[in-house]
């Protein structure tokens, strides 16, 4: 048996017969020169201003694969500025030659302002974790990787219990009233075999029979060609203007943002092992996380980057470290609908929730590499708000049902199933509320990446295929692909709801 959320709503709804405040304010004022027409017996005038105005509410009004027509006039007038001023281009200080401090981070679009810095001691082990600033955006962040089973197997009984899992992990974050976000990235890649290889290489003896050794051979072929591995990571999000004046209290600066996180981080642990049921979490040191964002560029790197690491074992003169300077490509080019890195090409696109709910564990498809070298990630965002912003939000939006209600009533216009729906959630957003549940605004985007030697768009449409298959739909981040990439696929915090101060 499925089990079916699909306990959320629309995260606005617009009181004036779905129009909503600004919409209706452009609607209103440009209609003014009409009626003054009208006023003045000018019919040949009106007739061409009620046209203009028709035109102008379409483009204000309909919208066209999520955004509206002046939304995409706005989108391509900055992509052309940036494509002329040459902004979309990146080309690393390593590639031009300029990389003369290796620990700095160079990394192109909206990772451009990130800097890792190493923390504290911390843990038995007094590792110095890493500790994610991003200047762009003025937030502080921490990335684990994480071990789950997942819930391919798992009954109604258990998915039911792990759903309640991550609504308690939401829960504890809000109340930490410093979380601002929580990131779950997920990547699966086909199996490069690079530790089977290491493995069969140090226990292979010279007088092993031939008919084993290539029965070996060929059984590491086929699982590697059928096999997936999967990497997971949760990034925790906390803004500059939330943990400022807690870390003065810690100590201030780094150290005492080091030391608010490091509460923070044992807080969520506990709910990711517990109701989630995570088998391991290891927050990730900086050169771990430069090898994440490595491979997260160039997936084709980590079986060389496995080697070496195991040579470090038996030669410690060997540097098995990724240096932030040369973590991120070495080219990288922002196209229309696609993103190019390096060696490869990339396609972003947000998931839709469903009206009809979304069944746990539906999103397998999407994750599911299909052909050689392709590569399937998914970012899951848990955006949280505070209290007293959810209880206004909530108020807005009840008066907003209310006041439509009412015009529809008056008007004599039906109200559709769809709206008496919503209309419903509305209602029962404030109980919960009260009961102290934590609002969030959860969105998903899946990305797709392939080496350039593949046509991109093909792959681009699987993806969005596995979507539909999933029981979803697709909508292509089209002007916007660098940031959907940043964000499924580096594990820096990086949000497509947030503005930044750049």
């Amino acid at each position: 048996m499925a089990v079916i959320y699909s306990d959320y709503a629309k995260d606005r709804i617009g009181w004036f017969f779905g129009l909503t405040g600004w919409q209706l304010g452009i609607l209103a004022v440009s209609s003014l020169p009409a009626f003054w027409a009208v006023n003045a017996q000018r019919w040949p005038l009106v007739a061409a201003l009620a046209g203009g105005w028709a035109l102008l509410a379409l483009l204000v009004v309909v919208p066209v694969r999520g955004r509206s027509a002046t939304g995409w006039l706005a989108a391509s007038v900055k992509y052309a500025v940036g494509s002329l001023a040459r902004w979309t281009r990146f080309r690393s200080r390593a590639a031009r030659g300029q990389a003369a401090e290796l620990t700095q981070v160079d990394l192109p679009g909206v990772l451009a302002g990130v800097s890792i810095h190493d923390g504290p001691p911390h843990g038995p082990r007094l590792a110095r974790l890493a500790i994610i600033q991003d200047k762009a955006a003025r937030t502080w962040a921490v990335t684990a990787a994480v071990t789950h089973p997942g819930i391919g197997l798992a009954d109604a009984t258990e998915r039911h219990r792990q759903g309640g899992g991550l609504s308690d992990l939401l829960d504890v974050c809000a109340r930490t009233e410093l979380i601002d976000e929580v990131l779950l990235l997920v990547r699966t890649v086909p199996e490069d075999g690079a530790e089977r290889d290491l493995w069969i290489r140090r226990h292979r003896r010279p007088t092993s029979p031939p008919l084993a050794r290539q029965v070996n051979d060929d059984l590491a072929q086929a699982l590697s060609r059928a096999s997936v591995r999967t990497e997971v990571f949760v990034t925790l999000v906390v803004p500059e203007t939330r943990i400022g004046r807690v870390a003065r209290e810690a100590g201030g600066g780094l150290d005492g943002r080091a030391r608010v996180l490091y509460g923070l981080m044992a807080e969520v642990e506990g709910q990711l092992r517990g109701g989630l049921g995570a088998t391991s979490v290891a927050w990730l040191t900086s050169p771990e996380l430069a090898l994440a964002v490595r491979t997260g560029f160039a997936p084709g790197d980590r079986a060389g980057i496995i080697d070496a690491l195991a040579e470090r074992e038996h030669h410690p003169e060997v540097n098995a470290d990724v240096p932030w300077a040369l973590a991120g490509p070495s080219g990288a080019d922002h196209e229309l609908r696609h993103y190019s890195h390096d060696a490869w090409n990339s396609i972003a696109a947000a998931i839709k929730l469903p009206d009809k709910g979304a069944a746990m564990g539906a999103l397998a498809p999407v994750l599911t590499p299909g052909d050689p070298g392709e590569r399937r990630s998914l970012l899951v965002a848990f955006p949280l708000l505070r209290q007293t912003t959810a209880d206004r939000q909530a108020a807005n939006r009840e008066w907003a049902a209310d006041m439509g209600a009412s015009l529809r009533a008056r008007a004599g216009v039906k109200m559709r199933a769809r709206q008496r729906a919503e209309t419903a959630k509305t209602y029962g957003l404030d109980d919960k509320l009260a009961r102290g549940y934590a609002l969030t605004r959860p969105y998903a985007v899946a990305t797709v990446t392939v080496p350039k030697t593949a046509r991109i768009a093909e792959y681009g449409r699987k993806l969005d295929a596995a979507i539909r298959r999933a029981g979803y739909a697709p909508l292509r981040l089209d002007l916007a692909q660098d940031a959907g990439f940043a964000a499924a696929n580096i594990p820096l915090g990086v949000s497509l709801t947030r503005k930044s101060d750049a």
